[in-house]
């Protein structure tokens, strides 16, 4: 078992980097981790500021859509040249296949990512704008779990769709209603509900969102805490103690576990019913 997950990791690793939309995504990050120092040239900045605000908006926009796009078209482009189904013919763990894929788009994401924070921080350094280091890693936190979770969804989404089209269509809606949409969706939607429902509905509501949790963990980590208003006053104050840090860590292990889980249970459900 243990050799077919590193065989497909492999493999995988081997393809995403002869993938020419991971160079596309690569020099499209650089360049706008780039930007975000030429805007900001005051000086080194810490904690929450409004720049650190823009790059995590724009980091929102990017990377989600970047994930899901890959991910979900790893998946579907194996069910389209037939490499789907010649794995019917072995004897392969859906753990390892799924699991495999996972780890190695995963770490071609990463590697992406953290060429795009090192050719900033070693532009940076030589020049008067830039961030604080704990800055860095948190921003660069944030986009490793947001890779970490909308992967998982990419899995889901690929174990649905059965061509590159259907992904597609199925990444810009997800990526729209979590993204895009999320905000005026839950105004529209809570604003109807009497007001002691407010704040529990929306809590339930975010564990369903992971940009949005991990937006509000960042930020909290950041020192920005006031900024996501007095609904999240609850989270902001749990997240800042040593045990919200333990949970959030949990909630990211079992969100990605869960949709991998899904993914995998899709999938076999699509084999046996043809």
């Amino acid at each position: 078992m243990m050799n077919h997950f590193t065989t497909i990791m492999k493999r995988e690793l081997k393809v995403g980097f002869r993938n020419p939309w991971a160079y596309s995504f690569l020099a499209l990050f650089v360049l706008f981790m780039l930007s975000m120092l030429l805007i900001h040239q005051q000086g080194y900045s810490t904690g929450y500021s409004g720049i650190t605000g823009m790059l995590m908006n724009l980091t929102l926009y990017l990377l989600p859509l970047i994930t899901l796009m890959l991910g979900a078209f790893s998946i579907t482009g194996e069910k389209e040249d037939g490499s789907a189904a010649l794995l019917y013919t072995y004897r392969l763990s859906m753990t390892s296949w799924l699991g495999g894929k996972y780890i190695g788009l995963l770490l071609v994401l990463l590697s992406i990512v953290t060429i795009g924070y090192s050719v900033t921080g070693i532009i940076s350094s030589f020049t008067a704008s830039g961030f604080t280091a704990s800055v860095y890693a948190l921003l660069f936190l944030f986009s490793v779990l947001l890779i970490a979770a909308f992967l998982a969804i990419a899995m889901v989404i690929g174990a649905i769709a059965s061509t590159r089209w259907q992904a597609l269509t199925y990444v810009i809606g997800i990526w729209f209603f979590f993204i895009i949409g999320w905000s005026p969706i839950m105004i529209a939607l809570l604003g109807q509900l009497p007001y002691l429902w407010i704040k529990p509905l929306l809590t339930i509501a975010t564990l369903f969102n992971p940009a949005e949790w991990i937006r509000v963990y960042i930020i909290a980590a950041l020192g920005g805490g006031t900024i996501v208003g007095p609904e999240y006053y609850q989270w902001i104050t749990w997240m800042t103690d040593p045990s919200g840090h333990i949970a959030f860590i949990l909630l990211t292990i079992v969100y990605v576990l869960g949709c991998l889980s899904l993914a995998g249970w899709l999938w076999k459900r699509g084999r046996y019913n043809g």
